[in-house]
């Protein structure tokens, strides 16, 4: 099953027998917009969006209540499995998750549907700028509510890592870092207390996943990318950033290119709320 999909290959897929279920998952890391307000994924998606999608609110309905486990902790089950029933989301029907064009956010939700054992689930190469079909506002959305899904979470076993798990995959396989470099080597920490990397990480930002058009890279491009980190089928391999939402993203980037790897949801968000942990600065793992 392929992990994403083209605005052209939606377009068909709406328009078959068995059309999926659309989640717009609109988010930004960033709270100040260039207006001074914190970005609202629920009114940009009330101003326009793929027909028939539904809009998913990231903080609240794909992660919990920030804390010591992270920023965007592991969302209640009972919670995320509501959301994606209320979208119309059922076990045998396909799904395709959209942000506004970074793919993390839609990468978070497509990770937590495969993790909870939903079998056809992919991220719309793009995002919503790639998409060149008609656009709906809310009213018409409203008219048009799918109906309710059965969807009901499974988590699987080994595809999520906590902080111990994070710090022996370092030393026993591969864990990728997928935040900028420049926070990886602890030059700058914009939002965390503490700058720098889990001891052993190997440094590989989400932003290199993806081409100038936020569209990813062929996956012959990325396996030769993460085989330069010793990132293959026949090694374990993590990943994390600053909270698992880009970190999803370089997930979805290591299923394109055909390598499993595990999320370390909590990521440097939980790693560094503890200060009896490790911290490596630089650009060297260790």
């Amino acid at each position: 099953m392929n992990a994403i999909i083209s605005a052209s290959e939606l377009a068909d897929a709406l328009r078959s027998e068995r059309p999926p279920v659309l989640l717009d998952v609109r988010w930004q890391l960033s709270t100040a917009a260039a207006s001074g307000q914190p970005f609202d994924g629920r009114a940009a998606y009330a101003s326009g969006h793929i027909p028939g999608a539904v809009f998913v609110d990231l903080d609240r309905e794909l992660a919990s209540t920030p804390g010591p486990r992270g920023r965007h902790p592991l969302p209640d089950l009972d919670v995320f499995g509501a959301a994606m029933r209320r979208a119309g989301v059922s076990a045998g029907t396909p799904v395709v998750a959209y942000d506004g064009g970074i793919g993390w956010a839609a990468a978070r939700a497509w990770w937590l549907l495969r993790w909870t054992g939903h079998p056809d689930v992919r991220v719309l190469d793009g995002g919503l700028p790639a998409w060149d079909g008609p656009l709906e506002a809310e009213a018409e959305a409203e008219a048009s509510a799918p109906a309710e899904g059965d969807f009901v979470p499974k988590p699987a076993e080994g595809a999520v890592l906590d902080a111990d798990g994070a710090a022996a995959l370092a030393r026993s396989g591969v864990l990728l870092d997928a935040r900028a470099g420049e926070r990886y080597r602890g030059e700058v920490e914009p939002i965390d207390p503490v700058g720098g990397h889990i001891p052993g990480a190997l440094s590989a930002p989400t932003s290199d996943n993806v081409d100038a058009d936020g569209r990813f890279r062929p996956a012959a491009e990325l396996r030769a990318r993460f085989g330069e980190l010793g990132a293959t089928r026949d090694v374990p391999v993590g990943v994390y950033c600053g909270s698992g939402v880009s970190a999803a993203h370089e997930v979805l980037a290591l299923e394109v290119a055909g390598i499993p790897a595990a999320l370390y949801v909590g990521s440097w968000s939980e790693w560094t709320s503890d200060p009896a942990r490790p911290v490596a600065v630089g650009p060297d793992p260790q």
